[in-house]
């Protein structure tokens, strides 16, 4: 018994061991992926397993992100920008440190009046997508095919649904199309939630998370790097901010037009290009993932939405030809979307920040500009009661915690059933 204990525990701890490595050699493979929700939309990385014999795409009921855009906070182009300036007009920035000052001017310039707007490689994204998911599942849109899109009120948003449906349009013009963007449907398009909002940081957590960064944040050699007297430096300039926000600049060139002509990047040695991206990792799991540190409910914020879907999806299985439900909104909906699914694994909960990456959490692959959720329906013909369904993350074919026999594919039945406990257990009162 001992012995088989011990290779199991050898091998988990291998297991771990890998994941954190590969996360790793992503990094060094495509640095991009180290800007986390800052990433540019990759697109699918795999080939579509082909359903069971007989069985024909007939509905898609889709959640996705805006697509690439500007930073939305001024200090975010500001603070850098000035904390620059203000060296370079004291003499105290070296020949890199002047040079990354000028890249950090341009990318203010671009950014000036479009905060948090939309980019053209944004529209291009979901051009992208509409056209691959037409092309992918022609039944669901053919002749005069529904589509039902809604968007958030926030004008990214907005311009993002525009653009796949002006995509859709031009590949089928008999499609019939409805389109909308109103507070009526804010209440599951981006669900507010005090309660949980207040639990996500707590003051223990905080702490936590606050140790954690003070072992990833070593921004000594790039300040080193970017001004010439060190005692100024310690007297004048935040360092780990300057830090994290010369790196989210860096994340964020990949969306704009300027990546044509610049990159922040290179300031930054693989090991910190590895650490600023950790510790925006660990954050996003506490805050918006399945952390046990807070409770682990955070997902939960998510249930409006899957109600939503779980509704209007029965409703629209009744029909002969109920095309398409699409929905445009954000990355806070659906990280925890995900993780509330437990799509891929990713609502595994470890209490260690350090075994977040371990055990293979990274929100480089769940939520990139126009990250999505697509769920694809099958059935042989209407009126069948055994309706088949699979979910595409960015895409990509993900896994559920169900039992199939046609895994990536399956019951409609088992995941209704199967959810909707779900979140009845969470929303039933406590007992007395």
């Amino acid at each position: 018994m001992y012995t088989k204990t011990l290779l199991v525990a050898l091998s988990l701890t291998a297991a771990i061991v890998a994941q954190a490595q590969t996360a790793r050699e992503d990094l060094e493979r495509d640095i991009h992926l180290s800007a986390s929700n800052y990433l540019a939309y990759p697109g699918p990385r795999h080939k579509l397993t082909p359903p069971p014999k007989g069985m024909k795409p007939f509905y898609i009921s889709h959640y996705g992100r805006h697509g690439s855009r500007f930073l939305s906070n001024q200090r975010e182009y500001d603070y850098p920008y000035l904390a620059l300036q203000r060296a370079d007009s004291l003499n105290k920035l070296t020949a890199l440190g002047r040079e990354v000052y000028q890249r950090v001017a341009k990318l203010r310039s671009e950014a000036e009046g479009r905060l948090g707007e939309l980019t053209p490689l944004g529209v291009q994204q979901h051009r992208q997508i509409a056209r691959r998911m037409y092309e992918r599942f022609p039944e669901v849109f053919e002749g005069d095919a529904n589509i039902d899109a809604r968007s958030t009120t926030v004008i990214r948003c907005v311009l993002s649904m525009e653009s796949a449906l002006q995509q859709f349009a031009a590949l089928n013009p008999k499609l019939h199309i409805t389109h909308d963007a109103s507070r009526h449907d804010m209440y599951y398009m981006n669900q507010n939630d005090p309660t949980l909002t207040n639990k996500k940081m707590p003051t223990k957590v905080q702490q936590i998370f606050n140790d954690f960064c003070d072992i990833k944040e070593k921004p000594e050699r790039l300040m080193k790097a970017l001004f010439n007297d060190t005692a100024y430096v310690s007297h004048h300039v935040n360092a780990r901010r300057l830090n994290y926000q010369l790196f989210k600049l860096a994340s964020n060139v990949q969306s704009t037009e300027m990546r044509r002509q610049l990159s922040l990047y290179d300031i930054f040695t693989d090991e910190e290009v590895f650490n600023n991206w950790e510790k925006e990792n660990a954050w996003w799991y506490i805050n918006y993932g399945p952390s046990p540190l807070n409770g682990g409910t955070q997902p939960y914020s998510q249930r409006n939405l899957l109600r939503t879907i779980i509704a209007q999806a029965d409703s629209c299985i009744k029909l002969p030809k109920p095309g398409a439900t699409l929905r445009y909104g954000h990355d806070t909906m659906v990280m925890p979307l995900c993780c509330l699914l437990d799509l891929n694994g990713y609502g595994q909960q470890v209490t260690e920040l350090e075994d977040i990456v371990r055990i293979g959490w990274y929100n480089y692959r769940i939520f990139p500009m126009a990250c999505n959720i697509q769920f694809v329906f099958y059935r042989k013909q209407y009126g069948d009661k055994d309706i088949l369904f699979k979910v595409l993350l960015n895409e990509d074919e993900a896994t559920l915690p169900l039992k199939s026999s046609h895994e990536p594919y399956y019951l409609w039945e088992d995941f209704r059933d199967y959810y909707l406990s779900k979140l009845n257990d969470y929303d039933a009162p406590i007992k007395p």
